[in-house]
């Protein structure tokens, strides 16, 4: 076998392995898509009722708190993006960080200053390269993020938003994640949690224009809402941990298939080479063969003269 067609083989060999291995990757991303889209659902309605239950308190009463109230000049943002642990998702993580860097921009345009909660390796990794300051990062559950993650999470965004700037707190709190619009469409979207915007809270819940009842608060409103904040805040993140993870499903998914579908092309290719080579090896060896039955004959032919 020539030198040429043994290079073939063995690239052939080593192309089929890696098509095998996206392609199962591929199989196992996509059978957790729908887990993931029936967890996104199921949370839906306990974010809208507990968004409606603040608007409700909101509107009911003049308590100033950080859950409702905007500050008049803010001068301190907490940005909290989610990234993936693992890599082989296409452009799923870098298109949140290029988010998270235009909404970062933003701020810092509008005179506040930023402090970055991360979660998954690889938004801690694009930091760390720079050198970056990142004030909390969590890692290690991305793919199927559980209440409990959203939670440990949830809990130093809660204390910044209750202190003081002065003490590190922070004014407002803002969330980078990646929304799952289809299996083939996934946008990386910021929006920002804290303070509540109530317009947009009776959008979310489609109490748009409806006429709320009154209530009567036990113990007080202030109270009502110190318990909702941090539910509030748990269920919003939680959402976006879930949202996120069935987006990078989908994106290892279609990144997958699309390196499978580009081995299965390479493969073509090398094979027609490879024929191409085995098809010239026979023909240059046909030849001399020939050649050699030709000489030989000759050579019998001045024997017998």
């Amino acid at each position: 076998m020539g030198a040429q067609l043994r290079v073939y083989k063995r690239r052939i060999r080593a192309i089929t392995a890696t098509k095998k291995i996206t392609k199962a990757m591929e199989m196992i991303a996509a059978s957790r898509i729908v887990k993931a889209q029936r967890k996104v659902a199921a949370s839906m309605p306990y974010a809208t009722e507990l968004t409606r239950a603040v608007t409700a308190v909101a509107t009911g009463s003049n308590t100033k708190h950080a859950l409702t109230t905007e500050v008049e000049a803010p001068t301190r943002a907490a940005v909290l993006l989610i990234t993936s642990d693992r890599g082989l998702a296409g452009g799923y993580s870098s298109n949140a960080i290029k988010q998270a860097e235009r909404l970062t921009e933003r701020l810092r345009a509008e005179g506040k200053d930023v402090d970055t909660y991360i979660v998954g390796r690889k938004g801690v990794a694009y930091f760390g390269f720079r050198e970056r300051k990142v004030a909390d990062s969590w890692t290690g559950f991305t793919d199927s993020p559980a209440y409990a993650d959203a939670k440990r999470v949830a809990g130093p965004l809660i204390e910044a938003i209750q202190l003081d700037t002065a003490e590190g707190g922070v004014d407002e709190l803002h969330v980078v994640y990646t929304e799952f619009v289809s299996m083939m469409t996934q946008n990386a979207v910021d929006g920002r949690m804290l303070p509540l915007s109530l317009d947009k809270a009776e959008e979310e819940t489609g109490a748009k224009g409806e006429i709320l009842p009154l209530f009567d608060f036990e113990p007080s409103a202030e109270d009502v809402l110190d318990a909702l904040l941090p539910r509030y805040v748990e269920s919003r993140i939680y959402n976006a941990l879930l949202q996120s993870a069935a987006s990078e499903h989908a994106a290892r998914r279609r990144a997958m298939k699309s390196a499978t579908d580009n081995a299965g092309d390479l493969i073509k290719s090398l094979s027609r080479l490879a024929n191409a080579a085995r098809q010239a090896e026979i023909t240059q060896e046909i030849s001399e063969i020939v050649g050699g039955a030709s000489a030989m004959a000759d050579a019998t032919a001045g024997s017998d003269k």
